[in-house]
């Protein structure tokens, strides 16, 4: 009996702990009662931290402190923000797993409330200076789009979408008007958009005209609504929605290098200027490995293609793939690609020592892009680019060797681990297809084909492709990308008459044919020497 009445408490803390994993998670609890995902600390930070974003957010919309509007504004903030969360961990769970996307997150959230609320007391105290007659109209110069455009900048437009819906809902709870609500909604869905492709920090101001034109519109359209189009109250409606504009785009350009910085998030912007090939590390890989340099650019281009193809970030797998194998630059001489001699230095040492040296250059490029300060998601894809891949050539090599004591296989294989993301598992495959295109002696659109194909059967059956989240249409899409590069690049050219390159002599003599027809041309221009001189059309 003690047994039961001890074990009724335990039971219903289970259950509530198993409530709040899916009021948070939105995941159907596990029929052992097992988590499979997240720790139980995890969910109770992730659970204190909507509490505790929600209080804030709610002292942040009060306009009568009292306790019943204070906790009926938790309650509707921390409902908002569950909404919010459920809707990321279904479409984004990557950000959830980071804890510092989740209080970067947070902190726009509160921070677009809190600045909403300094300027709209700085906008109501210059409105009275200016002595308007409609003071509410300076509740339209409020920047709260700021915030889904920062959303959109360092997350993604989906979770700029519900940032707006619920920042726009709070923001009128505040406001007491149901027409702000609509206003800051519309402004936060536009900004949101107008940077959707931001690759520029001048694009930014392209993303403010957009709000701005945004906020004029739609502050007519509520005027219209109401009635008071044509009265005093449109002309410094108009004016504060224009300015609301301006002041979204100054914060979002003086705020964003800042933020890139302190939470180590990466963007477009900051991708695009890491392709500048004058960055010092692409200079030292230029010169030092120029074989690896010119691999990583045709790699480049190959990832380019088919994060299109699959809906990754094309910026993102373009820069890694620049950026994968600048571990070679500590022993440039110990990769083919750099070797311009016949002789290896590979052929005086051990297989297992070879196998060391060509291993290290994934821990050397994560050293090198942590030296040089390269984002956290190039760095990760350098580390996973080649998974848990066995050195195939020198294990076989130590085979017919009959090396007893350096035969075990975990010997010859990278330490991963192996992709976690589509765009790592694009420059794993694409690194492996352009080194093994090398060797293609006579490289036809069909061999080329069939080389693509056996190459990323090969990676797929080894499991390196596991833990990312590539499908089998995916991979046929990569597949016939891959294909259609390399064929570009291994394009047939005609024969030169007059040369001959597969032989040391330079020159070779010209056909019969070829000599006769140059005979008379040559006497035909010396018969009328003014036709030659005569400019072609």
């Amino acid at each position: 009996m003690s047994g039961t009445k001890n074990g009724h408490p335990k039971n219903k803390s289970v259950k509530i702990i198993d409530l709040l994993k899916r009021l948070t998670d939105g995941m159907s609890s596990p029929a052992n009662g097992v988590q499979t995902h997240l720790s139980r600390n995890d969910y109770f930070i992730r659970i204190y931290f909507i509490f505790l974003c929600g209080f804030i957010a709610s002292l942040s919309i009060q306009t009568d402190f009292g306790p019943g509007q204070l906790i009926g504004g938790f309650l509707i903030a921390c409902l908002l923000l569950t909404i919010l969360y459920r809707d990321i961990m279904r479409y984004k769970p990557a950000y959830i797993k980071k804890y510092n996307m989740l209080l970067l997150l947070g902190l726009l959230i509160i921070g677009t409330l809190l600045t909403g609320r300094l300027f709209g007391y700085l906008l109501l105290t210059l409105s009275k200076g200016l002595e308007y007659r409609a003071l509410d109209s300076s509740l339209f110069g409020i920047p709260i789009p700021a915030g889904a455009m920062f959303v959109s900048l360092l997350f993604d437009f989906h979770t700029a979408i519900i940032f707006s819906f619920a920042v726009s809902l709070l923001a009128g709870l505040w406001a007491h008007d149901a027409s702000f609500t609509i206003y800051t909604f519309v402004g936060s869905i536009i900004a949101a958009f107008g940077v959707i492709r931001c690759k520029k920090r001048s694009s930014l101001l392209k993303g403010g005209a957009y709000v701005i034109a945004a906020n004029v519109i739609t502050v007519i359209i509520l005027l219209l609504f109401k009635g008071d189009l044509f009265t005093v109250k449109a002309p410094p409606s108009i004016l504060f929605a224009a300015l609301g504009g301006i002041s979204v785009t100054a914060i979002v350009s003086l705020l964003l290098p800042l933020i890139e910085y302190v939470f180590k998030v990466t963007t477009d912007i900051s991708l695009l200027e890491l392709l500048d090939l004058n960055q010092p590390i692409m200079k030292s890989l230029m010169i030092s490995a120029p074989g690896t340099y010119h691999h990583s650019v045709i790699v480049g281009t190959l990832v380019e293609s088919a994060a299109e193809a699959v809906g990754a970030n094309p910026l993102l797998a373009r820069v890694s793939a620049y950026y994968h194998d600048i571990g070679k630059i500590k022993m440039p001489d110990y990769f083919v690609e750099n070797q311009s001699g016949s002789v290896s230095k590979h052929d005086k040492i051990t297989p297992h020592m070879s196998t060391m040296i060509i291993t290290n250059h994934v821990k050397e490029g994560v050293e090198l892009a942590k030296q040089y300060k390269i984002p956290e998601p190039i760095i990760d894809i350098i580390e996973q680019h080649h998974g848990t891949m066995i050195v195939s050539y020198f294990y076989q090599k130590a085979k017919d060797k009959g090396d007893t004591g350096r035969t075990d296989e975990e010997d010859y294989k990278y330490q991963g681990p192996k992709p976690q993301t589509r765009v790592a598992a694009l420059v794993m495959m694409a690194d492996a297809v352009e080194a093994a295109s090398r060797v293609l002696t006579d490289p036809t659109p069909a061999r080329i084909a069939s080389l693509v194909d056996k190459i990323i059967n090969h990676i797929f059956l080894e499991g390196q492709l596991d833990e990312c989240e590539l499908t089998l249409k995916d991979i046929h899409e990569i597949k016939r990308r891959f294909t259609f590069i390399l064929t570009g690049i291994f394009h047939k050219r005609i024969d030169y008459p007059g040369f001959d390159f597969s032989n040391e002599g330079l020159y070779k003599e010209l056909p019969k044919a070829v000599k006769a027809k140059s005979t008379e041309n040559g006497k035909s221009s010396q018969e009328s020497p003014a036709a030659a001189r005569t400019p072609q059309s």
